[in-house]
């Protein structure tokens, strides 16, 4: 996937950006600053060891699966990108969000089904590390009903198991 390309002020200069790298693995802190202070855009690059030193625009940066965009912003991000992603490209995102806009890929699994009320009340009582049985006693079901939702809830997320709703539900943006 390319990266939109950063629109340049009219009177063709270029703002030089201070960029924060935040990040608790050392390997991981060290090649995002090389790869960031080789970039002709970036004035310094500063660097933090945890999210209570990071910067107001925060770009997420992960390769521990998929995030919504929803989900993304809703933990203050303006952008996310997978690691996986080329060097060049994941510094063009970094650019694009010190220039104030956003970098969201796309998802690209279908959206689940709109969940009902009640699905989403087990979706996160599941979430949550609850057993069918505690989930029964505490919406006053039957653990076959309970059942019934769980089943409905792999279905509309397409997913085999509890840990893999939770998983699936977590990168689309559905649990609170």
């Amino acid at each position: 996937m390319s990266v939109r390309p950063v629109r340049i002020p009219a009177d063709g200069a270029q703002r030089r950006l201070r960029v924060l790298v935040v990040d608790d693995h050392d390997v991981v802190h060290w090649g995002f600053r090389l790869m960031l202070t080789e970039q002709p855009w970036v004035e310094r690059c500063l660097s933090a060891r945890s999210g209570a030193e990071a910067a107001a625009r925060v770009l997420l940066i992960s390769g521990a699966g998929r995030i919504s965009p929803s989900a993304a912003r809703a933990a203050g991000a303006s952008g996310f990108v997978p690691k996986e992603w080329p060097a060049q490209e994941i510094a063009e995102a970094v650019h694009m969000i010190g220039r104030g806009m956003t970098v969201f890929r796309e998802v690209d699994e279908p959206p689940a089904n709109r969940l009902s009320e009640r699905e989403q009340e087990v979706l996160e009582l599941m979430a949550s590390g609850a057993t069918n049985r505690e989930i029964a006693e505490s919406r006053h079901l039957s653990p076959w009903t309970v059942k019934e939702y769980t089943g409905g809830l792999y279905r509309k997320l397409s997913v085999r198991n509890r840990a893999e709703a939770v998983q699936r539900a977590q990168r689309l943006g559905l649990l609170t």
